[in-house]
């Protein structure tokens, strides 16, 4: 099975909607490593790992967010996989 590690940038209406917290559950939901943490320009990035059909899946469900959220724009780049497993939240950056 094909890995993948993608590490996103959602912005929007992303911080103060439980934005961080439907990210792990759903994360962890797919048996993702990485992380999710708030950016002090008001988006959110995550680093996702694992099989390349469920980090696509979270990527795509990253453009819809919890309900909420109002997400106008994720982009994607290839990342380094996370020394650890697992996926937790990280402090904001």
């Amino acid at each position: 099975m094909a890995t993948a590690s993608v590490r996103v940038r959602i912005e929007g209406r992303v911080q103060g909607v439980w934005y961080r917290g439907w990210t792990m559950a759903e994360a962890n939901r797919l048996g993702l490593s990485g992380w999710v943490r708030n950016r002090s320009d008001g988006s959110v990035e995550a680093l996702f790992s694992g099989p390349a059909d469920r980090v696509k899946a979270m990527v795509e469900a990253c453009r819809r967010g919890p309900p909420a959220a109002q997400v106008t724009r994720v982009t994607e780049e290839p990342a380094s996989t996370p020394a650890e497993t697992g996926f937790r939240q990280a402090p904001t950056e």
